[in-house]
């Protein structure tokens, strides 16, 4: 194969609406048996990477949670880098745990963390997250995704929020989340690759192949998830290639 390490998204390209895509545990185990290192980049902000590989682990995927890069790893690093202590997390609490190495306030924070909050984004939630920045507190969005696919359909993600309060604070959030170049590097990085080494595979056309091209990357978009038949005519974004399921990965890579 002409490529030596894989990014694979996971909503909608290994799993769906809690089922895993058929055929994609097989080709995972044939990706790996055939040498190639294998990172797994997430939007998710509602579950830890410890949840996250549990979940993998019960619909047949064997993962390291060391090889599971989420916003919120992302994040921490950043945050440390800058001496931040004190954090408010605008997330649901079960992201706590990957947070545990600052302290988690409601008033007085260095940064506002945002993540999904999905319905619980209330005018008074929104609002106090506002007076926290008026108060000089950063801004750092886990992702900036406009829509995500949720048990009723497709529907607002968190991006819409984040570009709310951007534009009341006259401000600009850190983002961390795909299709930060940064977050795809910290990935190249653990992997000691170098992009041209290196496949992205994704469901969302502007996240994950366009995220991945800015990067250096090469990038596949499988018909599942997030894809539509409207993203064939997206007039900047067009990967470099398609394939029906990440079933056919093993063999689509081999064409490349």
């Amino acid at each position: 194969m002409p490529f030596r390490g894989l990014l694979l998204d996971l909503e909608g390209v290994l799993y769906q609406a809690g089922q895993p895509i058929t055929g994609a545990a097989k080709a995972v185990r044939q990706l790996t048996d055939a040498g190639l290192q294998i990172r797994y980049l997430t939007n998710t902000t509602t579950q830890p990477r410890r949840a996250i590989v549990e979940r993998m682990s019960a619909l047949g995927f064997s993962v390291d949670v060391a090889h599971v890069f989420t916003p919120a790893a992302a994040a921490n690093r950043l945050m440390a880098r800058s001496n931040i202590r004190r954090v408010h997390l605008a997330a649901p609490a079960t992201l706590r745990e990957d947070f545990s190495g600052f302290a988690l306030v409601d008033q007085g924070a260095d940064a506002v963390v945002m993540g999904d909050l999905y319905k619980d984004f209330t005018w008074d939630r929104l609002n106090d997250l506002f007076g926290m920045l008026r108060e000089g507190a950063l801004l750092i969005a886990l992702h900036r995704n406009r829509y995500c696919r949720r048990a009723d359909g497709i529907g607002l993600d968190l991006g819409p929020f984040v570009a709310a309060l951007e534009y009341a604070g006259d401000l600009q959030a850190d983002v961390v989340g795909k299709p930060a170049e940064a977050f795809f590097a910290l990935a190249l990085d653990d992997m000691e690759l170098a992009a041209r080494d290196v496949v992205m595979v994704g469901d969302d056309l502007e996240v994950d192949i366009g995220g991945a091209h800015h990067a250096g990357l090469r990038a596949i978009q499988v018909e599942t998830g997030k894809y539509t038949a409207h993203d064939r005519t997206h007039p900047t974004v067009h990967p470099d290639l398609r394939i029906t399921s990440v079933a056919g990965l093993p063999a689509a890579l081999r064409t490349m």
